[in-house]
């Protein structure tokens, strides 16, 4: 499996989805832990790297800045 490095902005979609029923969830904070925000109703989630990494589905979009 491939090495994906994340970036403040960048929206995923988590294999789950959220009870307001979405899927896409932006990274607003990257270290040890992620915070992210349901992108469908706000909803703020802490989750440790490991968890959140297995949770990901797919990256949607990136913030053009940080393509490289």
């Amino acid at each position: 499996m491939a090495f994906i490095r994340y970036y403040i902005g960048d929206v995923v979609r988590m294999k789950k989805q959220h009870p307001c029923g979405s899927h896409e969830w932006e990274v607003k904070r990257i270290g040890t832990d992620f915070l992210i925000t349901c992108k469908g109703c706000g909803h703020q989630l802490l989750m440790p790297r490991p968890k959140f990494e297995k949770a990901v589905k797919s990256l949607v979009s990136r913030l053009p800045e940080n393509e490289a």
